[in-house]
Order: structure tokens, then sequence, then C-alpha cells
């Protein structure tokens, strides 16, 4: 199963359409050649390294807070 993960961008070259997102607290490297205009501090769904769609703030973070509460389920259901 493959899951996009809401990443913030954090650094960006332009001329190559990469940089860095935080993905988790993490920071990893991103291809952003897929999106038009990306900027630091846009939400994006990260794949494979590749944004491949923009979001606004309130769908990353309630996303992210789902992703929370099924971590936190498989965790007490593994204890």
């Amino acid at each position: 199963m493959c899951l996009g993960i809401p990443s913030k961008i954090i650094e960006l070259d332009s001329a190559f359409k990469t940089g860095r997102v935080d993905h988790l607290g993490t920071r990893v490297a991103a291809d952003f050649a897929l999106i038009d205009d990306p900027r630091i501090g846009d939400w994006v769904i990260l794949h494979a390294g590749f944004a491949i769609s923009r979001l606004d703030d309130e769908e990353a973070q309630k996303t992210l807070e789902l992703l929370r509460e099924i971590a936190a389920k498989d965790a007490s259901f593994l204890s």
C-alpha cells in the first residue's frame, strides 16, 4: 500500500524544481516538477519523492491528524 503524506516545502531550488520538505518531522529531498509554482511554506502530497499535488493548510492538518489517530490505534492494538 502506498500513502501520500502531506509535507511542507522548506527549501526550494526553483531553477531545478527540487528542494526539501518537512515530512513528518524529517527533512526529505523532493522533486516539484509535477506541480505549478511551488513556494516555500506550501503543503504538498509527497509520493516516492515527487510532490504530486498541493493542498491547503486545513486539509493538510486534518490529514495529518487522521494519520496520527490511525497510528495510535494501531499501537494500542499491538500492545
